[in-house]
């Protein structure tokens, strides 16, 4: 079973990495997606309870990518590993 923080999951959010590789910030994939910049900062800092499967949509068309290349669950591995 993967380790869980307090929140209670073990889903890792790498939207900070994505946006970087890409050359663009928080304000203008918030901008082009449309959903505001504390929404968008709340979801790459792993602090979201939830997202909108249109809302990860609309991000996956902007970044060119797969909801795989934004999530990833934390496994045992991981967490022996230091990640």
């Amino acid at each position: 079973m993967a380790p869980e923080e307090g929140d209670g999951h073990a889903v890792v959010v790498h939207l900070d990495t994505l946006l970087q590789h890409r050359g663009m910030t928080l304000a203008e994939l918030s901008a082009r997606v449309g959903v505001t910049n504390v929404n968008l900062s709340v979801l790459k800092n792993g602090r979201a309870k939830a997202i909108r499967f249109s809302t990860l949509t609309r991000i996956c068309e902007v970044l060119e990518c797969q909801p795989g290349d934004i999530l990833t669950v934390r496994t045992d591995e991981d967490e022996e590993s230091g990640i």
